[in-house]
């Protein structure tokens, strides 16, 4: 499943407006040709505002960062450790981001960088971010104004909403429970995991409390309740 989260970055809510089923020997479609279609989607149908694209590093692909641009959005997006950029203006060969040179300047505010196939005037601002103590991620961004380490950091960190989105999918609602083999069925039980999500979502905003707590509590509720006044009576000899 291809999801697509909106979030809101001053309150750290966040609403899933968007899914698609990866069935590529159904459709054709690849992951990014539905990730094409949910912004297109938000742009032209839902016309919903928003300034910034985040994505992990298997969608940064020249495609797809090059239609973003023609959207007039930004995107952050990690790249892999391996893949190939120039930082010198084209005075030497392009290299793998993990063995390019940092001055303490670049660390603080990024370095400009041309990625290996891009166009030839096209150049995005690369940070090196430091996720944990043994863990570094370069993030590529296509505003150029950005000069903030510690700005491009506050932002990734909004891309794990993503991952907390699936966990609560995955661990309150049996999304992954079907056992059913036909397509549509499939589909209509993920659909209805997904209603479900939203609901606990919406009602977990509206009175403080988690999803899990909500989800917890309705069977809390109810072994109080079979507890005090038994659905299924013992007799005892």
């Amino acid at each position: 499943m291809v999801s697509c989260v909106y979030v809101n970055p001053e309150t750290g809510q966040f609403w899933v407006i968007d899914y698609r089923i990866y069935a590529p020997e159904g459709d054709g479609k690849s992951k990014l040709d539905h990730v094409t279609d949910m912004l297109k989607g938000l742009i032209y149908q839902k016309q919903l505002p928003f300034r910034t694209v985040l994505m992990d590093s298997w969608y940064a692909t020249k495609d797809l960062m090059q239609y973003i641009d023609k959207l007039g959005k930004y995107y952050y997006c990690p790249l892999k450790k391996n893949r190939l950029v120039d930082d010198t203006g084209g005075r030497e060969k392009y290299k793998p981001i993990d063995s390019l040179n940092w001055s303490r300047i670049e660390l603080k505010q990024g370095k400009i960088i041309k990625i290996k196939a891009f166009p030839q005037a096209k150049k995005v601002k690369l940070f090196r971010v430091a996720v944990s103590t043994n863990r570094t991620e370069y993030i590529a961004t296509n505003d150029l104004t950005q000069d903030s380490t510690d700005a491009v950091q506050q932002v990734c960190d909004i891309r794990w909403k993503i991952e907390e989105f699936h966990r609560e999918l995955k661990q309150l609602t049996g999304v992954e429970s079907c056992q059913c083999r036909k397509a549509r069925i499939q589909r209509n039980h993920i659909n209805c995991a997904m209603l479900v999500w939203s609901r606990l979502k919406q009602l977990a905003y509206s009175t403080g409390q988690t999803v899990y707590q909500l989800k917890h509590g309705l069977l809390s509720n109810y072994l109080i309740q079979q507890l005090k006044r038994p659905a299924l009576t013992m007799t005892l000899a």
